[in-house]
C-alpha cells in the first residue's frame, strides 16, 4: 500500500476504481449498439444488407469476442489487470475508428471482429479488478454498478449518436467512440494500482478490502491452467449459464431498433424514447439486484443462498418476454426492461461466482471461459434470428418471426438456472493448490 506520502489520501478509493470500470463499460456498449442504430438507415439502404447478413456481421463480432474473452482472460492473469485492461482497450479503440473504412459486408465483418477481440478483455479485467479491490460481500454490488455501464451505454447511444450521424455522417460515431477509449486509457494508467501499492489508499480501507479470511492465504505466484479449471463442475456451471443467457441480452442490443422499425413502424427518430425507457429501467433494476445480494449477506445469508435466490428471481422475471409481440409499446418497455434488469442482476451474480469460488489468480481465466461460452452462444444466435426473420418477412409475417424468438428468450434463463444449480448446488471456495 502507500508510496508517496505527500499525496493526499482518498476515502473510498475502491469506488473510484469502480467508476473507471463503469465509464469504459459504457463506452464498450455504445460501440456495440451503434451498428444496430444504423441498420435500417445505412446498412439496409446504403449497403443493401439482409437480416441474415446483418446477423453474420454481428456473429463475426461475437465469435471473435468469444476468443478475445478467453485470450484476454489468460493475458490479464499473466500480466496483471492494469496493463492487460489497457491493451484490450487499445485494440478496440483502434478497430472502432477503422470502421470508417468499411465498404461492404466483408470489411464490416473484419472490423467488427477486431472490435470483438479487443472488447473481449473488458469483463475479465473488470471482474478481476473488483476481486482485487472489494471484499466478497461488496463484489456483486460493485459489479452491478460497473456493469450498469452496459445499460447506460444503450441509453446514451440512441440519444447522442443520431446527432453525430445527422450532422457529420455515420462514420463520425465510430471516431468519437474510439477517441473516448483512448482518453480513458490515460486515466486508467494514472489511477489504477493494486491496493498494496495504491498511493492514495487509506489503511482503514485497505484493511476492509483485505477482510476476507478465506482469501488471505492465496499465493500471488499461484498459476492455474485452464485444464485444471475445466475439471471443476463450478466452471461448467458458469459456462452453461452464460451460453444460454447471454445471447438473449445480445438479441436486445442488436435487434430491438429493427423490431420497433419493422413490427411497430417506428424509425430510430421515434423509437429512441422507447429504447431509452427500456435501458433506464434496466439500469435501476440491475443495481437493485446487486444491492440485494449485499443486503442478504449482511443479514447473515450465505453466499450460495443469496446468489441462488437472486438468480432464480432473475430467471423468472424473463418469462413475460413470451408476450412481447402482443402488447402495446409502453408495456414492451416494462417487459423488456424487467427482463433486461433481470439479466444484468443475473450476470452480476454469475460473474462474481468466479471470485467467490476461485483464487484471485484464476478469476480472469474463469470469467474468460464463461465469456467464451457466452460469445459462442452469441455468435450462433444472431445467425438463427436473421434467418428466422428473413423467412417470415418473405411470408409477410414478421410478427410471427419475432414471436418465435421472444418465445425462446422467455425460457432460456430458467433452463440456464436449472443446469447451473445441478452442476453447482453450492458456491464454496475451491482449494486449487492440492
Amino acid at each position: 500500500m502507500g508510496g508517496e506520502k505527500t499525496l493526499k489520501l482518498w476515502k473510498n478509493y475502491r469506488w473510484v476504481i469502480c467508476a473507471l470500470l463503469f465509464f469504459i463499460s459504457t463506452v464498450n456498449y455504445m460501440d456495440r449498439q451503434v451498428l444496430a442504430l444504423i441498420k435500417n438507415s445505412v446498412l439496409d439502404k446504403e449497403f443493401g444488407f439482409t437480416n441474415a447478413e446483418f446477423g453474420y456481421i454481428n456473429s463475426a463480432f461475437q465469435f471473435v469476442y468469444a476468443f478475445g474473452y478467453l485470450a484476454f482472460g489468460w493475458f490479464i492473469d499473466k500480466v496483471g489487470t492494469k496493463i492487460g485492461y489497457a491493451c484490450s482497450v487499445v485494440v478496440w479503440g483502434v478497430f472502432s475508428i477503422l470502421h470508417i473504412f468499411a465498404a461492404g459486408i466483408m470489411s464490416f465483418i473484419v472490423f467488427r471482429a477486431g472490435l470483438g477481440l479487443g472488447e473481449g478483455g473488458n469483463f475479465p479485467a473488470g471482474i478481476k479488478a473488483v476481486a482485487e479491490w472489494f471484499p466478497k460481500k461488496e463484489r456483486a454490488y460493485a459489479t452491478s454498478i460497473f456493469n450498469a455501464g452496459t445499460n447506460v451505454g444503450p441509453i446514451i447511444t440512441p440519444i447522442v449518436i443520431p446527432f453525430f450521424i445527422y450532422y457529420f455522417g455515420w462514420k463520425a460515431a465510430f471516431i468519437v467512440l474510439g477517441v473516448l477509449a483512448f482518453i480513458w486509457i490515460i486515466f486508467w494508467l494514472h489511477m489504477f494500482f493494486l491496493p498494496e501499492h495504491a498511493p492514495r489508499l487509506t489503511k482503514e480501507e485497505f484493511d476492509y478490502i483485505k477482510s476476507d479470511k478465506d482469501e488471505i492465504e492465496e499465493s500471488k505466484e499461484e498459476k492455474v491452467p485452464w485444464l485444471n479449471l475445466l475439471m471443476h463442475k463450478e466452471t461448467w456451471a458458469i459456462v452453461v449459464a452464460r451460453f444460454l443467457g447471454d445471447p438473449v441480452w445480445w438479441f436486445f442490443l442488436i435487434w430491438l431498433p429493427d423490431f420497433f422499425y419493422k413490427e411497430r413502424g417506428l424509425a430510430i427518430s421515434k423509437s429512441w424514447p422507447l429504447l431509452t425507457g427500456i435501458y433506464v429501467l434496466i439500469t435501476v433494476l440491475s443495481i437493485f439486484g446487486g444491492w440485494m445480494v449485499k443486503y442478504l449477506m449482511n443479514k447473515g445469508w450465505s453466499v450460495t443462498a443469496s446468489r441462488k435466490t437472486i438468480m432464480l428471481v432473475s430467471a423468472l422475471c424473463t418469462t413475460p418476454l413470451f408476450f412481447t409481440t402482443h402488447v402495446p409499446n409502453l408495456m414492451i418497455i416494462v417487459i423488456i426492461g424487467l427482463a433486461g434488469g433481470a439479466h444484468q442482476s443475473w450476470s452480476a451474480n454469475l460473474y462474481t461466482i468466479a471470485s467467490d469460488v476461485y483464487p484471485k489468480k484464476a478469476v480472469a481465466s474463469v470469467v474468460g471461459l464463461g465469456g467464451f461460452a457466452a460469445g459462442i452462444g452469441g455468435a450462433i444466435f444472431p445467425i438463427i434470428v436473421g434467418l428466422i426473420l428473413d423467412h417470415f418477412e418473405s411470408l409477410g409475417n414478421a410478427k410471427l418471426g419475432y414471436s418465435i424468438v421472444f418465445g425462446w428468450c422467455s425460457c432460456a434463463y430458467v433452463i440456464a438456472f436449472i443446469l447451473n444449480h445441478l452442476l453447482a448446488p453450492k458456491f464454496n471456495k475451491i482449494n486449487m493448490k492440492a
